[in-house]
C-alpha cells in the first residue's frame, strides 16, 4: 500500500496491464507487446511531469495561468497513454482468444486491472480538466486490494489510516472473546451485531463498556435491553441527568477498567495486525482471526508464567 492519489493509482492499473498482457504474450511466443518495459518508462516519465507540475507554488499570476495551462496539456498526454495502452492490451488479449492462444481465465487479472484503469482515466479528468470533486463513495484507495478503506480517526500523527475496522470484545482476564472485520460501516453501527453475536457464545455476559465512537440513541436503547451493565459515554454536550450518570462512582469505575482492551489493541498491532501481508479480502479476514488466536495464547502465557513465579516465591519463602 502507498498513499492513494488517482494519478499514481492510474499508474499502478496501467502499469498491471502492460506486464500481464506482455507476460501472457511471451508464454503464448508472440511479440506484440516486446516493448512493453518502454511502454511503462513512458507512462512513469508523463505522471512524473505532471507531479512535478502540480508540486510548483509560486504566486506569481503569469506562472499560475502559464502552469495550469501546461498541467492540463500533460494531463491530456498522461491519460491519452494509459487509455491508449489499456485498450491495446484489450486488444490483443481478444485476439490471443480467438487464435486459441489463452482463454478467459488469462484475462480476468488484465481485464480487472483494466477496468480500474478507465474509471481513474474519468477521475482524472474530470478532476483536473473539469474541476470536479470526485465524490467519497466513487473513489478508490487501492487497485490490488480493492475492500481498503480510507478511515478518518482525527488522532495526533496519525490522522488517516488505510485498511478496514476492526472491533473486539475483551473478557476480565484479558481473553479477546470476539471480534468483527466492519466493511463500509461505522463504529456505532456494528456495536448491536457485535454484543449479539459475543452473547450467543457466552451468555454469561452481563456489561460491557464502549468508545464513544458506539454511541448513539437507538444503540444506548438497544444495549441497555441486551446488557444489565452498560457504559456506552455520550458523544458531544451532555444534558444534566446524562452528566449525572456519567459521573457515579460505578460508571467511572469500569469506565477507567476500559483502557485494558485498549492494551490489547496495541498488542494487536505490536505483534503483526498494525499492517496484513496475505492478499485478498479472504486472506485479510483469516489473519485477523489467526492474530485473536495468537493474542490469546500470548495472553495464556503470560498467566501461566505468573503462576509459575508466584509458585517459586513461595517455595523460597519457605526455604
Amino acid at each position: 500500500m502507498h498513499y492513494p492519489t488517482d494519478l499514481t493509482l492510474l499508474f499502478d492499473a496501467t502499469r498491471k496491464t502492460i506486464q500481464l498482457i506482455a507476460n501472457l504474450c511471451e508464454t503464448c511466443n508472440q511479440s506484440t507487446w516486446r516493448q512493453s518495459r518502454y511502454n511503462i518508462r513512458s507512462v512513469k516519465r508523463a505522471l512524473r511531469k505532471l507531479q512535478k507540475l502540480r508540486r510548483s507554488k509560486s504566486k506569481n499570476l503569469k506562472k499560475i495561468d502559464l502552469r495550469e495551462t501546461e498541467i492540463a496539456s500533460c494531463c491530456e498526454m498522461y491519460t491519452f497513454l494509459c487509455h491508449g495502452f489499456i485498450e491495446k492490451a484489450l486488444e490483443t488479449g481478444q485476439q490471443l482468444i480467438e487464435c486459441d492462444l489463452a482463454n478467459d481465465f488469462d484475462l480476468i487479472e488484465i481485464k480487472r486491472f483494466a477496468a480500474h484503469g478507465k474509471k481513474l482515466i474519468d477521475q482524472v479528468r474530470r478532476r483536473i480538466l473539469n474541476g470536479e470533486v470526485i465524490p467519497h463513495k466513487e473513489k478508490i484507495f487501492s487497485v490490488f486490494e480493492e475492500h481498503t478503506e480510507w478511515i478518518s480517526k482525527g488522532k495526533a500523527g496519525v490522522p488517516v489510516e488505510l485498511g478496514l475496522r476492526v472491533a473486539i470484545v475483551e473478557g476480565q482476564h484479558g481473553f479477546i472473546l470476539h471480534h468483527t472485520i466492519a466493511q463500509k460501516t461505522t463504529d456505532d453501527q456494528v456495536a448491536v451485531p457485535l454484543i449479539k453475536e459475543s452473547l450467543e457464545k457466552f451468555s454469561s455476559l452481563t456489561g460491557c463498556s464502549f468508545d464513544q465512537g458506539f454511541h448513539s440513541q437507538s444503540n444506548q436503547k438497544e444495549l441497555s435491553s441486551l446488557l444489565d451493565l452498560l457504559v456506552l459515554p455520550k458523544k458531544g454536550k451532555l444534558s444534566k441527568e446524562r452528566k449525572e450518570s456519567e459521573s457515579s462512582e460505578e460508571f467511572k469505575k469500569y469506565r477507567r477498567q476500559h483502557s485494558a482492551v485498549e492494551s490489547a489493541i496495541n498488542a494487536l498491532e505490536v505483534h503483526g495486525l498494525d499492517r496484513c501481508p496475505d492478499k485478498g479480502l479472504v486472506a485479510f479476514k483469516s489473519y485477523v482471526s489467526l492474530a485473536v488466536v495468537s493474542r490469546n495464547l500470548q495472553r495464556l502465557g503470560a498467566l501461566v508464567q505468573k503462576k509459575a513465579r508466584k509458585a517459586s516465591a513461595r517455595i523460597k519463602r519457605a526455604a
